[in-house]
């Protein structure tokens, strides 16, 4: 990874991101700036940056809700930059999808050090789609929204999650017990009329004909798998919360 690298600074904060934006700018870094959690979402699925350094105490959102929205459609490496210093925290962002956590007052030798590090484990050139097409079906992951010929679809949050999951692996046969543990948590797992319910709401929505699917497909005491294109990214403008 050259240090033309592309870098997205999400803190609340603006003597850090001024002081950010000069050290990184000062290594030939190209730095990006946001100052609360959707911004930080809505930038990184616009400009698709080479590394995210996330703190944890957003005016809108949580930064570990920010860390968990983003890895549902990206591998870019994420570095932690928080004032919390606590063991806990610091586990809760590591298992949640961070590379790396740094805890403020830091030494900006150290970062730089890290954000090196991060940049050169991360593959050069990978594609990072967070918009998916399977025919006139798009499901959006960085902005949460689902599209059917254009108009937008307002879905709960389980059947976006059962939706997006689908999404993530297109063609992919998804287990019962996997969406159940995935999305109502390991106690679930043996509860299938949790999921079936959700996935009849969902077909109704996307007036989609179990019989003739064109999108779900179920794969009988196995689990489901979304049909449709090959994904194909898409554009999107604006972003908005789940009914």
């Amino acid at each position: 990874m050259s240090q033309t690298a592309t870098i997205l600074v999400i803190d609340d904060e603006p003597q850090i991101r001024k002081f950010l934006r000069i050290s990184l700018a000062s290594q030939g870094y190209k730095v990006i700036e946001a100052g609360s959690g959707n911004e930080g979402l809505a930038q990184a699925a616009l400009s698709k940056p080479d590394l995210l350094v996330l703190d944890l105490g957003l005016p809108d959102m949580d930064g570990q809700q920010v860390l968990r929205e983003f890895r549902e459609w990206s591998t870019v490496p994420v570095l932690v930059l928080s004032v919390r210093a606590s063991e806990i925290q610091k586990v809760e962002a590591l298992d949640g999808g961070a590379n790396d956590y740094v805890t403020k007052p830091f030494g900006i030798q150290e970062f730089l050090a890290r954000v090196r590090a991060l940049l050169r484990q991360a593959p050069a050139g990978e594609a990072q789609e967070a918009a998916l097409s399977f025919g006139p079906l798009t499901v959006d992951l960085a902005y949460r929204r689902v599209l059917l010929d254009g108009e937008e679809v307002a879905l709960t949050r389980k059947e976006y999650a059962v939706l997006a999951q689908l999404a993530r692996h297109p063609g992919r046969v998804i287990t019962q017990q996997q969406l159940l543990k995935d999305i109502w948590g390991p106690t679930h797992i043996e509860d299938s009329h949790y999921l079936r319910i959700v996935v009849g709401h969902l077909r109704q929505k996307l007036a989609d004909d179990p019989t003739q699917p064109r999108f779900i497909v179920t794969e009988a005491g196995v689990g489901y798998r979304l049909l449709g294109l090959s994904p194909q990214p898409q554009h999107t403008v604006q972003r908005c919360s789940l009914s």
